[in-house]
């Protein structure tokens, strides 16, 4: 065979496999379409709508008539800042932000650290229970913690009197609330943390702890120099998650105390429903989650950016 005709043929078998190759490049892209279809249709164009409606006086009367609504450019936004009801519902959530992070984070880390240590059967079982508060539906939850906060028959209350202690407003009190709720959050959400963890933790290379025993170093210190360093990704990773659920806070408040007492309680998330679907002010809860939208994406921005510079 000439030379020629040899690469006659290598040229057809190219040609013969380009298509099976562009075809295994659209495979992949074809597989990701539903899901990039629902992000911007629930997602991105959710925002767009809520940023355009932010700038109109939508109320329940402007959806059936659509005549109604007219643009009122900014004057939700100055509303909203001259509200005392939004800067307190944005006190109240970074409280919650600044006490429940933190604690979920270190205590789930900690739990999880404590359950991969351990070998022993009951711990491994107890692996699969810590993450049933992630599974269970809130209303349940918030109805257990309701009749264990009761001031008049709660479990709470009850072992205070056997110590000799008064009862405690648990939900009632505006300073006790705060932490009341905050506590069935991070109750609920250090399973789903701790389970992320775990994975983390086993994913871990054995090798370092083994050189590190062989140097005579303890149980500390290994968690100190081997551990965290090497679960850094994992803690940055939980940590973004946490914050931005944390400053979504609104089912334990809505259940439990609706806000109260005396709007204690209410979170930003609150606030935009209150003021959308009882006030009726479809436009005012849009401008203020469009401020909450904003306030997340800013602190994230700057936590990615920490990462990256890290990282660097």
């Amino acid at each position: 065979m000439t030379e020629t005709a040899i690469r006659g043929e290598a040229a057809s078998r190219r040609f013969a496999f380009r298509p099976l190759r562009m075809r295994g490049m659209l495979v992949p892209y074809a597989l990701i379409t539903p899901a990039l279809v629902c992000l911007l249709t629930f997602n991105v164009l959710s925002i767009a709508v809520a940023a355009a409606v932010s700038l109109t006086n939508l109320d329940i009367s402007g959806l059936a008539d659509h005549s109604q609504v007219r643009f009122v450019g900014l004057a939700n936004y100055r509303a909203m800042f001259v509200d005392p009801a939004f800067w307190e519902a944005l006190r109240n959530t970074l409280f919650f932000v600044a006490l429940g992070v933190p604690t979920l984070v270190v205590g789930s880390l900690a739990i999880a650290i404590a359950l991969n240590h351990s070998k022993s059967r009951f711990f491994r079982a107890l692996r699969a229970f810590y993450f049933l508060p992630a599974i269970t539906a809130i209303v349940a939850i918030s109805l257990i913690w309701g009749n264990l906060y009761n001031s008049q028959f709660g479990l709470l209350n009850w072992l205070l009197s056997v110590i000799g202690k008064g009862p405690v407003e648990w939900l009632s009190d505006s300073t006790i609330a705060k932490f009341s709720v905050a506590l069935v959050a991070i109750w609920r959400g250090s399973g789903l943390d701790t389970i992320i963890f775990l994975a983390a933790l086993q994913a871990l290379p054995a090798e370092y702890y083994e050189a590190a025993a062989i140097d005579g170093a303890g149980e500390w210190r290994k968690i100190f120099n081997i551990t965290l360093p090497l679960m850094r990704f994992a803690i940055f990773f939980v940590t973004v998650t946490t914050l931005i659920s944390w400053m979504q806070f609104f089912d334990e408040p809505y259940v439990l105390t609706q806000g109260g007492p005396v709007h204690a309680t209410t979170s930003m998330s609150l606030y935009i429903y209150q003021q959308g679907f009882r006030g009726n002010e479809f436009g005012f809860a849009s401008a203020a989650s469009m401020v909450l939208f904003a306030i997340i994406a800013v602190v994230t921005a700057v936590q990615l950016r920490g990462r990256r510079g890290e990282e660097a």
